[in-house]
C-alpha cells in the first residue's frame, strides 16, 4: 500500500493544477466577459427605462473570485473521490475471485498454509496490495505459526479493521474541502457586505448601484458555494458507503472462503 501513496499524491497534485488552469481560463475568457456584457446591458436598459427589472444571469452569479475558487476546490475533490472510488471498485472485484481455492468439504491444516501462501504470492504486484490478499496472507501465515483458529480470526479481522481506519483517515482532505467551499462562500458574503457598506453614503443621494452590487456579490457567492457543497457531500457520503460495504464484505469473505476451512489435527 505504501507504493500507491506517491502515485495518489501525484494524481491529486495534477488534478489540482489542471482544475486551476482550466477553470481560471474559462473564467477569464468566457465567464467574466459575458458577465460584464450582461451588466452593461442591464445598466443601459435601466437608464433608458426606470421600470426595467433585470433578470438574474448565470454569468453574473458565478463571475467573482470566490465562485471560481469554490469550483476549483470542487473539481479537485471530485478527482480525489474518483481515484478512491476506482481503487474501491478494484478491491471489490477481488472479492468476486476465489483467491484461495478450497473445495467444499476440504479442510486446511497448518501444514498446508505454505502452499496457499505461494498461490497468493503468485498474483500480480497490484493484487498483492489489495485488502483481501493481505488479509488472507496474514491469516494463513498466522495459522501456520500458531495453529490457533481463534488467533487467526483475530489477526485477519484486525487487518480489515486497520484498513477501515486507513480509508477513513485518507478522506480527511476531501472533508476539509467540503468544509472550505461554504467557508469561502461566506468570505464572499463578508466581502460583498463590506463593499456595500463602503458605498452606503452614495445611497443617500439616490445612487444605490454600489450597494446593490456589493449585496449581489454577497448573496451570489453564498448561493453558489452552498450548491457545490451539497453535491460534494453527496459524492463523499456515497464513497464512504462504498468503502464501508467493502470492509464488511471483506470480513465476510474471510469467514466464508478461509476461516471456516481451517482445522487443527
Amino acid at each position: 500500500m505504501k507504493k500507491n501513496q506517491p502515485g495518489e499524491f501525484l494524481f491529486s497534485l495534477f488534478t489540482l493544477l489542471a482544475a486551476v488552469i482550466v477553470v481560471h481560463a474559462i473564467w477569464v475568457a468566457i465567464v467574466r466577459p459575458n458577465a460584464r456584457a450582461v451588466m452593461e446591458a442591464q445598466a443601459a436598459a435601466m437608464q433608458a427605462d426606470p421600470d426595467f427589472v433585470p433578470e438574474r444571469s448565470v454569468w453574473v452569479i458565478i463571475k467573482d473570485y470566490e465562485q471560481e475558487t469554490c469550483l476549483i476546490l470542487m473539481l479537485w475533490a471530485i478527482g480525489i473521490i474518483a481515484y478512491k472510488a476506482r481503487a474501491t471498485r478494484r478491491e471489490r472485484q477481488a472479492l468476486e475471485q476465489d483467491l484461495v481455492q478450497v473445495p467444499e468439504g476440504m479442510r486446511i491444516l497448518p501444514e498446508d498454509t505454505r502452499e496457499y501462501i505461494r498461490q497468493l504470492e503468485g498474483l500480480g504486484a497490484t493484487s498483492q496490495g489489495m485488502l483481501t490478499v493481505r488479509a488472507l496472507r496474514t491469516a494463513l501465515g498466522r495459522f501456520g505459526a500458531t495453529r490457533n483458529v481463534q488467533d487467526v480470526s483475530e489477526a485477519a479481522h484486525a487487518v480489515v479493521q486497520s484498513e477501515a481506519e486507513r480509508l477513513d483517515s485518507e478522506l480527511s482532505m476531501v472533508r476539509y474541502i467540503a468544509w472550505a467551499i461554504p467557508a469561502i462562500g461566506f468570505i464572499g458574503t463578508v466581502r460583498g457586505i463590506g463593499d456595500a457598506l463602503a458605498e452606503a453614503h452614495k445611497a443617500v443621494t439616490g445612487d444605490i448601484a454600489g450597494v446593490t452590487a456589493g449585496l449581489g456579490v454577497a448573496f451570489n457567492s453564498t448561493f453558489f458555494a452552498l450548491m457545490l457543497s451539497l453535491v460534494l457531500m453527496f459524492l463523499l457520503h456515497s464513497l464512504q458507503l462504498a468503502q464501508e460495504r467493502l470492509v464488511l464484505d471483506s470480513g465476510n469473505y474471510l469467514d466464508e472462503r478461509l476461516l471456516r476451512h481451517l482445522q487443527v489435527r
